[in-house]
């Protein structure tokens, strides 16, 4: 079974990591006419006809360029300028989240370069100033570094990792073995989703799945498994999902974090997503991999 989520980190580049501060290097890349850029204003990006649009540099405007790598053959580069760009060029600028059904179908390709330089995009567009001293920030190594102008400190991009999980209770692969899901009170009515939540400092990620869901829904997990990871730049997260075998069952729901959460079999969740009462998470995410490998297989319907 090939999982939706592997779709953002099909065919990745090579970032090439020590070019980054090669002056030469980098400039005759910027002067080959095969290079292409991604323009990126603020943290947005015009696509054409559901396409990632990349030109070539003497095509694009100002701003910080970002080095992704290289593919095919070619550099690939970011150009990150101001986001009043998308108010003075016509078009519909759309941020990522706008884009991740493109993404899903396999319409537009490229998922890990745009990830990157999206990623890179909203980090450039939050940070401007040192946290210790305050003084403003100046971005180097392709823009992959910020340098303080006051005391000299350099930031890096961060990546906060999440837990994400589905909850099983029930002998394995058994009729009545159930999987657990939960609903937001944003969410429409029938939408359903894997639990998720931040590690925090000194934790271990399997401890994560443990205290998110007894926080959440008041249930007691065991046994942790790796399943798999996706990168998530909403703005700046890596999602790592897992199986977590529950010990109890009975819910206690967080109504500060959740409003539902419910137990499915698998009967009831092919019968749900069949007549469109319960609604599952969109191909692309590691959420609906999660639930298709617990199910065994595609399930219809998606946000």
């Amino acid at each position: 079974m090939t999982f939706p989520h592997l779709l953002l980190s099909a065919d990745a580049h090579d970032r090439v990591g020590a070019r980054r501060t090669d002056e030469r290097w980098l400039a005759d890349r910027w002067a080959d006419p095969d290079t292409r850029v991604l323009v990126v204003a603020g943290t947005r990006i015009r696509p054409q006809e559901g396409q990632v649009v990349w030109v070539p540099p003497a095509e694009a405007p100002e701003g910080v360029r970002v080095l992704l790598g290289e593919r095919e053959g070619r550099a690939w580069f970011a150009v990150v300028a101001p986001a009043g760009l998308a108010q003075d060029e016509p078009g519909e600028w759309l941020p990522l989240r706008g884009l991740l059904g493109h993404l899903a179908d396999g319409s537009m390709t490229g998922a890990p370069l745009l990830l990157h330089a999206l990623g890179i995009a909203e980090w450039l567009h939050v940070t401007h100033h040192c946290p210790r001293c305050a003084a403003p920030l100046e971005p180097r190594a392709s823009g992959h570094e910020l340098h303080c102008t006051g005391c000299g400190r350099s930031q890096f991009p961060r990546t906060d990792p999440a837990v994400i999980m589905v909850v099983t209770h029930g002998e394995p692969g058994a009729d009545d073995e159930r999987c657990l899901l939960g609903r937001h009170v944003s969410w429409p009515e029938g939408r359903f989703s894997t639990l998720a939540g931040f590690c925090e400092p000194g934790e271990t990620l399997e401890d994560a799945v443990r205290r998110e869901v007894a926080e959440e829904v008041g249930v007691v997990v065991g046994e942790v498994t790796y399943f798999g990871n996706q990168p998530w730049p909403l703005p700046a997260s890596l999602m790592v999902g897992f199986v977590g075998r529950a010990l109890t069952t009975e819910l206690r729901v967080d109504h500060e974090e959740l409003e539902d959460a419910r137990w499915f079999t698998r009967a009831e969740m092919r019968e749900g997503t069949e007549a469109g009462t319960l609604v599952l998470p969109g191909g692309v995410s590691i959420s609906r991999s999660l639930v298709e490998h617990w199910y065994g297989g595609p399930l219809p319907g998606q946000w």
